[in-house]
């Protein structure tokens, strides 16, 4: 599990690519359901990759899309959220089922760390923002509701339960489950 680094959020820079996100996957969200080709334009200019065959049902949310980069064969479900302060990266054969939550970004947990006086004093609203990667292997199924926070890898072939909440890394071949999320047991057992 990585652990979060300090990112700088408020640059010119950073506000533009995030409002391009906006405009692009309001755009993706109002194009034709049929019109497959006009979908995967907007999302090969939001993404920063993606494979054959994958579906992306609307909504669908993203911070600054440039660092989600996904496989092949891949379904995401309506209404995901993807904050990508730090790269995610999706494999190959992933199922992500509706309402999943994918953080990369968190906050210190001391309010004085989160908005120290200096940047009160210099007029930044912006909080403190600290981010780390996460990784989807290939094969692996999202269930429905379930938030993925920062640093977290999921190995090849798990499967998460709805609702859960996963905290750490899950181990390849597992069924994990729960707040927080902990392995149930490996797929092949009994």
């Amino acid at each position: 599990m990585d652990r979060p680094q300090p990112i700088e959020t408020a640059t010119a820079e950073m506000m533009r690519t995030i409002y391009r996100a906006r405009e692009l996957t309001r755009a993706y969200s109002s194009a034709a359901p049929d019109d497959a080709a006009g979908q995967r334009r907007i999302l090969e200019e939001l993404l920063g990759g993606i494979g054959e065959n994958v579906s992306i049902d609307v909504p669908f949310h993203c911070d600054r899309g440039k660092n989600i980069f996904i496989g092949s064969n891949v379904f995401i479900n309506m209404n995901c959220v993807f904050v990508d302060n730090m790269p995610i990266r999706i494999g190959n054969g992933v199922l992500i089922a509706p309402s999943v939550q994918i953080y990369t970004a968190t906050h210190p947990v001391r309010a004085e760390d989160r908005l120290p006086p200096a940047a009160l004093s210099a007029g930044n609203t912006f909080y403190i923002t600290c981010a780390a990667p996460v990784t989807i292997e290939d094969n692996v199924w999202i269930g429905g509701g379930s938030i993925i926070l920062p640093g977290v890898t999921i190995g090849q072939g798990s499967v998460i339960g709805a609702g859960s909440v996963v905290t750490r890394d899950v181990p390849a071949d597992c069924i994990a489950v729960g707040n927080p999320c902990r392995v149930l047991r490996r797929i092949n057992e009994n």
